[in-house]
């Protein structure tokens, strides 16, 4: 059906053009068509008026009628259900929001339904190696020799990783970390994270070397220090996996309007330019499913330096990631 007042916009004015066109069209019909004829004439304008009021109401009144039948649906976790928005007044306002809501939810959904997916399949492989060794051991297939131990340890601490990083995830998102911001000197600061990582590479067997340069060598950053480590750690942890064996990563900070940047590049092959966004989504590993990571790293970094009021993303050419952090 029609809505002859949608282009108005309040709906106190629709409601006073509903009255007086209902009450014209009533009047002015009697009055050229058989004349006054009270209290007939009366009793026939207010039925007249109550029909064409039920005919220009029916704009106003549609789309709450559709946004009751949604929420109805959405209690049984239907988001699909959208309510018409072709009004400009408060209504039509009130429907594009609760479109936008029905989306939202949507997509939340959606992501729960997909980290749920993800979270039982990551830890469903160490699970299963880690069983698989324990059983091994328990039938006497294999001896507990040390290159056994090893593995399920290694598992292990997979295990104690996944989860501690999805606590992390979970808080960050829930906005329960707050921020110890300190002014942070970058040369020591990276020079503390590469000899950690040097660490860790070497654990792996990797052979990655790393490079630092900090212009001016005095450069600070207002950061909270804990997490700000965090995130370069996670950043030179996915360098060193993601480039090639022997290879070097550097690390560069310098200033750029206003901000500070920090920059970690390897010499693997790059991020596509169609997957970069999708890196720093939960459990992506930018097109790989090897390499021992659980997918969270990124993510993780995304959120600490949205904290800080910064932004960070996959710079050319696809094997550099980019933060900038505001320098106050």
């Amino acid at each position: 059906m029609p809505r002859p007042l949608d282009p108005v916009r309040s709906i106190k004015l629709k409601l006073a053009i509903l009255m007086l066109v209902s009450g014209g069209v009533a009047f002015g019909f009697f009055r050229f068509q058989i004349g006054w004829l009270p209290p007939r004439t009366t009793i026939a304008a207010v039925v007249i008026a109550l029909v064409t009021s039920q005919f220009l109401a029916h704009g106003i009144t549609r789309p709450l009628r559709e946004m009751t039948a949604a929420a109805k649906r959405m209690a049984y976790g239907d988001y699909t259900r959208r309510v018409r928005a072709s009004s400009r007044d408060e209504v039509g306002q009130l429907a594009e929001a609760f479109n936008q809501m029905a989306a939202d939810l949507a997509a939340a959904d959606r992501q729960r339904r997909d980290l749920i997916a993800n979270v039982s399949h990551e830890l469903r492989t160490p699970i299963t190696a880690l069983n698989a060794v324990l059983e091994n051991l328990v039938d006497g297939v294999s001896e507990p020799d040390p290159q056994t131990l090893r593995t399920a340890l290694a598992q292990t601490e997979r295990l104690g990783l996944l989860v501690s990083e999805l606590l992390d995830l979970s808080s960050i998102e829930a906005g329960a970390i707050p921020l110890d911001r300190e002014n942070i000197a970058l040369t020591p600061l990276l020079a503390e994270v590469t000899a950690e990582a040097e660490v860790t590479t070497a654990a792996l067997g990797r052979g990655v070397r790393f490079s630092t340069s900090v212009h001016p060598s005095d450069l600070c950053v207002h950061a909270d220090r804990a997490r700000l480590h965090q995130v370069l750690i996670n950043l030179l942890d996915n360098a060193c996996r993601h480039g090639p064996a022997n290879g070097e990563v550097r690390v560069a900070a310098f200033p750029e309007h206003g901000r500070v940047v920090i920059e970690v590049e390897d010499q693997g092959p790059g991020i596509p330019r169609a997957e970069r966004a999708r890196v720093f989504d939960r459990f992506t590993r930018g097109g790989r499913t090897d390499g021992g990571g659980t997918g969270l790293g990124l993510a993780i970094a995304r959120w600490i330096v949205e904290l800080h009021g910064g932004t960070i993303a996959v710079a050319d050419p696809g094997s550099r990631i980019r933060l900038a952090l505001p320098v106050d």
